[in-house]
C-alpha cells in the first residue's frame, strides 16, 4: 500500500472522530494527518512521516487549543440560572458531604451539595450550577 493512502485513510478516521466527538482532542491530528499525507508524496521514510505527525500534532494542540477554547467559551450562551453563581444565601436543609440538603436564593429553593458539612440556617455562596443542583461553601463569619 502506497503511504499517502495510509494517511488519507488515518485522516478521514480522525475527523470522523472529531465530529462524532466535538471535543477538540482529534482535529489537531487531522491537520498535522494532512501535512504528513503530503510529506509522504515526496519521501517513503515512514518515520519522518510519523515524527511530523506526532510533532505537528502536539504543537498544534499546545500552541492553538488555548486560544480556540477561549473563543468558543465566548459564544457559550448563559442561562438566567447561572445568575445566581457568587449569590449567598441561607441553608434551609442540612448539607453534608454525602447527602445533598436544600438553600434558599433569591426567593428560590434550590437543592445543594458541598464539600463539607453545613448546617441549617447557616449561609452558605454558591461556587457553580449542575442542572438544577448549586455547589455551595459555608460563608465565614466575621469578627
Amino acid at each position: 500500500m502506497q503511504g499517502w493512502i495510509l494517511w488519507l485513510i488515518l485522516v478521514i478516521f480522525l475527523a470522523f472522530v472529531e465530529i462524532v466527538t466535538v471535543n477538540l482532542t482529534t482535529i489537531w491530528f487531522v491537520a498535522s494527518g494532512i501535512i504528513s499525507l503530503f510529506i509522504s508524496m515526496y519521501t517513503d521514510n515512514f518515520t519522518i512521516q510519523f515524527s511530523v505527525f506526532v510533532v505537528g500534532g502536539i504543537i498544534l494542540l499546545i500552541t492553538t487549543k488555548p486560544i480556540l477554547t477561549k473563543y468558543l467559551d465566548k459564544n457559550k450562551v448563559k442561562t438566567n440560572a447561572d445568575r445566581v453563581i457568587g449569590m449567598t444565601g441561607k441553608v434551609t436543609e442540612k448539607i453534608t458531604k454525602n447527602e445533598k440538603g436544600a438553600i434558599k436564593i433569591d426567593g428560590k429553593e434550590w437543592t445543594a451539595y458541598a464539600d463539607h458539612t453545613i448546617n441549617e440556617n447557616e449561609i452558605a455562596k454558591v461556587l457553580e450550577i449542575k442542572g438544577v443542583k448549586l455547589k455551595v461553601e459555608k460563608v465565614k463569619e466575621e469578627k
